[in-house]
């Protein structure tokens, strides 16, 4: 038999003539394949001891049931016996039907075509075997399928989406741009343009003629902006609406679509193609930006963005366009795809998403998945150890301690070094063997530094020396890392590095199956032990630590130094105490340390400041100088230049600020001019707050914020206008803060309020800083009085 290559797009399970099929559909390199696997049976586990009791249960429901028992255990060391039946409605049946009567019941909650693909240690790429029934133009469909792991990097087909609307919500206008073919599809007349525009009668059409295109281009993914939660819901309720059938997918399938009853959220499936959104890609590897808007991340990455910005002006510009320039209208339309494709390309989003279900086998259009990629790594591994894994038990949670957090000690400091650990988390895992199956087996044991006895960890947990797997597991990621780093693999490192770090979070959290306080408060009780004695050794060198935070420990070398100086205490700093380290857990524990202490940056001035009106330091929030001459850089963590709920006022004047302070300038006369220009209204195009409403408008009672004044002010005037309603479900509000409070930026009415900036913008800014320096802003900013 052939065995061939492929990567997953999308996978499924139903039954069907009582019996259940897995169907994938992967990339190849002879094309889009269709792969169906028969007759795989649904699994759960009860314990033994059970067995009678469920097959009493069992009996009268007149299920096809075979039990097995099984040489595996439970996390409480209990014998198992397997339950398998023909389908997945009968599996769910009878395991209802057990946790009715109570009956511990194991595993049923893991889908059938997950449990194959994962049993198989398959993720992303795969070999098959199998044989081929049909063959289109469009695919190829194989049955009596084999598959396993395989390492294959697909080439695939993207286009990018985006549909324009009238504001009930009427499709005018579909725009699809790939390599394949770049168009428009729109209802009118034919009319010249320079945008390839295909013209369609009406609405039903339109949504017909997108169809066919899907038909005739085939592609494997489709990306856009919002584009589940916005133009595939609107696609499909104007498909309901025309009673056109959305047969988008291939093999001739339909796509569905469901919303969430709990967050409202809308998920798509489309078999055998894949749909990712650009928002939610770039939040998965850990993209931040001041707003999640089309335009707003176009001009950040890219340096361009749209023409329209304000959504009624743009509302109203499409409806103008619609009716009187269709042309205009695609060439914006195709526009919105473009952007999307580039920012794409600019950001490796489709590489990092392959890599990250190569590394996995969570799906590439996943979103978050941190335990689902745990769990596919994991489980198997487990059961051939001879264990099931435990059920999810939320009421048994018992929050760990957090990172380590030192209290700072505030002042303006010359020359700072920043000390940080390389993943320090998971260098911990991997130092003191920290493990799920680890602790069930280490609490076997006594504890003591022979390789028959556990490692010690927190809060009664104990870990085996030898059988483990999540340190082997970090140990290999780590070295991909650190391949992909040296040939400048960026989107493969950072999917590594995210997978990496999650694992202690997924311990951590209730919604993971392997969770155990004992796991996760060895891991972060351990840092705080670690991040202490590292104190106390840097100390002892006669240097002082000012502020440590989880890995990151920053030390005053109370004096001025130059680069090359720092560079070198650093260096030598660094070497002291991975060898201490080394030495400690060697003898201590009879461990290897994969603790490493690496010597990050060399701050020239550092702010480490109070909290605001108290003594105290503060906790997560500096800001330093670093480099010389044209690599000189301004860095803030944490303060208002950091922060996207800060005017461009405060960030603008910080800026500057600090800037002249590090340098050692004076800046009384700088700061009483911005107070002044300020005053004068020199400033009021950087006035504007720009915050998110995290709950639905109505849903604010007590203590109303200003943002949400403003966006109840907003959408009473859009009322008045007939206008759409903006703000009530959530979203972000752009507003100013006048004499008569918070008005919505695009409908203030009255004056500015600036005695409110210089109180609550450039006050808080300029009494973080200008207290070290014996300077007090209140002197400055009030006016002068003349003499008489």
């Amino acid at each position: 038999m052939v065995i061939q290559s492929g990567f997953l797009l999308t996978r499924q399970a139903r039954d069907i003539n009582g019996q259940t099929q897995i169907e994938l559909w992967i990339s190849t390199p002879q094309g889009p394949t269709q792969l169906i696997v028969q007759g795989e049976q649904p699994v759960f586990f009860i314990h033994q001891a059970a067995l009678e009791s469920a097959q009493a249960i069992a009996k009268p429901l007149g299920l096809p049931v075979q039990w097995k028992p099984l040489d595996l255990r439970s996390f409480e060391l209990e014998p198992l016996c397997a339950c398998y039946c023909p389908t997945v409605k009968q599996s769910q049946q009878l395991s209802n039907a057990l946790k009715q009567y109570e009956l511990t019941v194991l595993e049923d909650d893991i889908r059938l075509a997950d449990r194959y693909l994962m049993e198989r240690f398959i993720k992303g790429s795969l070999e098959f075997t199998g044989v081929e029934r049909t063959s289109s133009s469009h695919f190829h469909r194989f049955q009596d399928v084999k598959c396993r792991q395989a390492d294959y990097t697909p080439k695939l087909n993207v286009v990018s989406l985006d549909i324009e609307c009238s504001e009930k919500g009427i499709l005018y206008s579909i725009g699809l741009d790939s390599p394949m073919d770049s168009r428009v599809i729109m209802v009118g007349e034919p009319e010249q343009a320079e945008t390839q525009i295909q013209w369609v009668k009406d609405e039903k059409a339109l949504l017909v003629a997108m169809v066919e295109w899907f038909v005739r281009f085939d592609p494997d993914v489709v990306i856009g902006w919002n584009v589940i939660d916005f133009d595939f819901r609107l696609l499909h309720k104007r498909a309901e609406w025309n009673k056109v059938k959305l047969m988008i997918g291939r093999g001739n399938q339909a796509s569905f679509f469901r919303t969430s009853n709990t967050t409202q959220q809308g998920f798509i499936s489309i078999p055998g193609r894949v749909v990712m959104d650009g928002i939610d890609t770039l939040k998965n590897a850990t993209y931040h930006f001041r707003s999640w808007s089309l335009e707003s991340v176009s001009q950040e990455l890219l340096g361009e963005g749209k023409q329209i910005h304000n959504v009624h002006d743009r509302m109203d510009e499409i409806n103008q366009m619609f009716r009187h320039d269709k042309p205009s209208l695609a060439k914006y339309n195709l526009q919105d795809c473009v952007l999307v494709n580039k920012i794409f390309a600019q950001t490796h989003l489709l590489e990092f998403a392959i890599e990250r279900a190569k590394l996995t086998g969570v799906e590439i259009d996943r979103i978050g998945g941190s335990v689902a990629a745990f769990t596919n790594l994991y489980l198997p591994q487990v059961h051939r150890a001879g264990y099931v894994a435990p059920n999810l038990y939320p009421e048994n949670w018992v929050a760990s301690p957090g990172g380590y957090v030192m209290d700072s000690i505030p002042n303006l400091y010359d020359s700072v070094l920043v000390l940080d650990f390389k993943s320090l988390y998971p260098s911990i895992i991997r130092s003191f063997l920290i493990d799920p199956m680890g602790l069930i087996e280490g609490l076997q044991l006594e504890i003591g530094t022979d390789e028959n006895q556990a490692v010690p960890g927190f809060r009664g947990g104990q870990f085996h020396r030898t059988r483990h797997f999540l340190p082997k597991m970090i140990e290999h990621l780590w070295a991909a890392r650190d391949v992909a780093k040296k040939n400048n693999e960026k989107a493969f490192s950072q999917a590594i590095k995210i997978i990496m770090n999650s694992f202690y979070g997924v311990l951590g959290s209730s919604g993971c199956r392997f969770f155990d306080t004992r796991l996760a408060s060895s891991i972060t009780m351990r840092g705080h032990e670690i991040m202490k004695q590292t104190k106390r050794l840097i100390e002892d060198k006669g240097y002082q630590v000012i502020y440590g935070d989880t890995d990151s420990t920053f030390v005053s070398l109370n004096g001025e130094y130059s680069q090359a100086k720092a560079d070198e205490i650093g260096n030598a700093l660094v070497e002291h105490i991975n060898d201490w380290w080394t030495t400690h857990l060697r003898e201590e524990y009879n461990l290897t340390s994969i603790l490493e202490l690496e010597y990050e940056t060399h701050y020239r001035k550092f702010l480490m400041p109070t909290i605001r009106g108290q003594e105290t330091g503060s906790k997560k929030r500096y800001a330093g100088l670093i480099g010389e001459g044209e690599q000189e850089q301004l860095i803030f963590k944490g303060l208002e230049s950091a922060r996207t709920d800060w005017t461009p006022l405060a960030q603008e004047f910080q800026q500057a600020l600090y800037s002249m302070v590090f340098k050692g300038d004076n800046p009384s006369e700088y700061v009483r001019h911005f107070v002044e220009q300020t005053k004068a209204g020199v400033h009021d195009s950087k006035l504007t707050y720009q915050k998110r409403l995290r709950r639905k408008l109505h849903e604010y009672q007590k203590n109303v914020p200003p943002q949400v004044r403003a966006a109840r002010m907003a959408d009473e005037i859009n009322a008045q206008l007939g206008r759409p309603l903006q703000y009530q479900n959530k979203g972000r509000i752009e507003y100013v803060i006048t004499l008569a409070g918070p008005e919505p930026k695009e409908y203030q009415k009255n004056a500015i309020d600036y005695q409110h900036y210089i109180d609550k913008q450039l006050k808080p800014v300029a009494e973080a800083i200008l207290p070290f320096i014996g300077i007090d802003f209140a002197t400055l900013s009030e006016p002068q009085l003349g003499l008489f």
